[in-house]
């Protein structure tokens, strides 16, 4: 299996030497607000490189979520600006250059079969049988779940979903792949499967979970967001071996960290 994963990464699109040198993402100012509640993010500014592997954490309600919708355009900030790969993010407009994996696999599957489910998007893309038939094996491929194609997906386990939910994002070859809590309900196998699938991708990641493990093991850069801002970015292993700081913000110290000062 992993060297179809390797054959599938080797067939994804090159990138070329300006694009690679840009910023995937740029935040600048990004604030946001529910109707008649406190503003949820407040003045976020962040970027990231192409090819980065980017952590996200926080305590509940510190805005990840939210920040991520707004990246993706699904929310309208009240201020700031959003931009991928060198163009602004239009709020409600598709950008195939990004994909988001929901925290629960099931709402993003809904088809009858998995190959239905991961064909969703190239077809929605306008692309031609060939080449929908060919981005739908690729990420199958990619993903492990090759042969599971013609199965229900509410008959699969949590992790298969999983790598299903993931395939179908990859299926439209996005450069950046944000995952809200992958590891989520899932077994020690299957977060181990996770994790190095993670480890091998190639594109741009951007990962939020409450599994600081995980994010330790695929991440080299973290962010710490707490009530809407940004606290602390820089590499994983200092942030997150910094006990003062992860408890002041609700977070633990990863016990494999614990035994630095």
């Amino acid at each position: 299996m992993l060297n179809q994963a390797q054959q599938a990464i080797s067939r994804l699109p090159y990138q070329s030497v300006e694009q690679s040198e840009m910023d995937a993402l740029k935040v600048t100012r990004l604030a946001y607000a529910y109707p008649d509640c406190p503003a949820v993010l407040q003045g976020i500014d962040l970027s990231i490189a192409t090819g980065e592997r980017v952590g996200l954490i926080g305590p509940n309600g510190a805005g990840k979520t939210t920040l991520f919708l707004s990246i993706c355009g699904v929310l309208a900030p009240q201020s700031g600006q959003v931009q991928l790969f060198g163009q602004p993010v239009q709020p409600g407009r598709f950008r195939p250059e990004i994909g988001l994996v929901f925290q629960n696999p099931s709402d993003q599957l809904f088809s009858l079969s998995v190959e239905e489910d991961v064909a969703f998007g190239p077809t929605n893309m306008g692309f031609s049988c060939e080449a929908i038939e060919e981005r739908v094996c690729e990420a199958l491929q990619l993903t492990g779940v090759f042969d599971l194609r013609h199965r229900p997906p509410h008959h699969l386990s949590g992790g298969e979903r999983r790598m299903v939910a993931i395939a179908s994002v990859l299926a439209m070859r996005p450069q950046l792949v944000i995952y809200d809590e992958p590891s989520a309900n899932l077994d020690m196998r299957s977060r181990r499967r996770l994790i190095r699938f993670l480890q091998a991708a190639s594109q741009t990641i951007l990962v939020s979970s409450h599994d600081l493990e995980l994010v330790l093991e695929v991440c080299d850069r973290v962010i710490l967001l707490d009530q809407g801002r940004i606290i602390a970015d820089g590499a994983a292993s200092e942030i997150m071996a910094n006990a003062p700081l992860m408890e002041a913000h609700g977070l633990e110290r990863p016990h494999s960290l614990s035994h630095r000062c």
